[in-house]
């Protein structure tokens, strides 16, 4: 993980040229192919492109869905892991090859409002996201999901993503489920706020002079 994250903050290190934020869409690619995995990620903040998620996991692929439905993202994502063993290694590529789209689309988060909130509830479960995209990476993950598996889908599984996801993405995320029973419910509202949250902290504000920080940078 150490080496990308270094990675993810080496696409974010350039300087801009002026103090407002591009008017063409921030978009990104990104391509991950190890001996587990082989993951294309495709990411648009600005243009509703489609939604297109295929991954192997039909749990997965359906957050997933729901996250880019609910942010109002484009995004594609293709990947090909060793789910024979089990889900980890592609769902844990995914969350960072998705993170490191984020970072790379939005360059030196000029204008950016940098911070997201979202509370979102689905049925009886009510779920919190609270994201700054500070440049300094940390997960607060708090919930109790009491079924283990959701088909094939490991459950301790969506913590391991929103971990990764931060760590890449260069963001402090708060991932926090209020109240809860049914597990499908719980991490369908996380990824639906996720989507919400991210939203929210992307936005580019013209009222926001060059970078949103007293250190005039949000890159680490």
């Amino acid at each position: 993980m150490d080496t990308d994250y270094k990675a993810a903050k080496a696409v974010n290190g350039s300087e801009a040229v002026n103090d407002k934020a591009s008017a063409s869409p921030r978009k990104a690619t990104v391509t991950r192919v190890t001996a587990e995995t082989n993951i294309a990620v495709a990411l648009n903040l600005d243009e509703q492109t489609g939604i297109d998620v295929s991954t192997g996991i039909g749990f997965f692929d359906h957050m997933l869905t729901l996250f880019a439905k609910h942010g109002r993202f484009g995004l594609t994502v293709k990947a090909h892991g060793d789910t024979y063993i089990d889900a980890h290694h592609t769902v844990e590529d995914v969350a960072l090859a998705l993170g490191q789209a984020l970072t790379q689309a939005l360059g030196d988060k000029r204008q950016i409002e940098r911070y997201g909130d979202a509370w979102v509830p689905m049925d009886e479960a009510l779920t919190q996201v609270v994201i700054d995209l500070s440049g300094r990476p940390y997960l607060v993950f708090k919930a109790d999901l009491q079924t283990p598996l959701l088909g094939s889908f490991e459950t301790e599984l969506v913590e391991d993503f929103f971990q990764a996801l931060a760590m890449n993405g260069l963001m402090n995320l708060h991932v926090r489920n209020e109240y809860g029973r049914n597990t499908h419910h719980i991490i369908e509202s996380m990824f639906k706020a996720l989507g919400r949250a991210l939203r929210k902290s992307v936005t580019v504000n013209e009222a926001i002079e060059g970078i949103n920080s007293t250190k005039r940078s949000l890159t680490v």
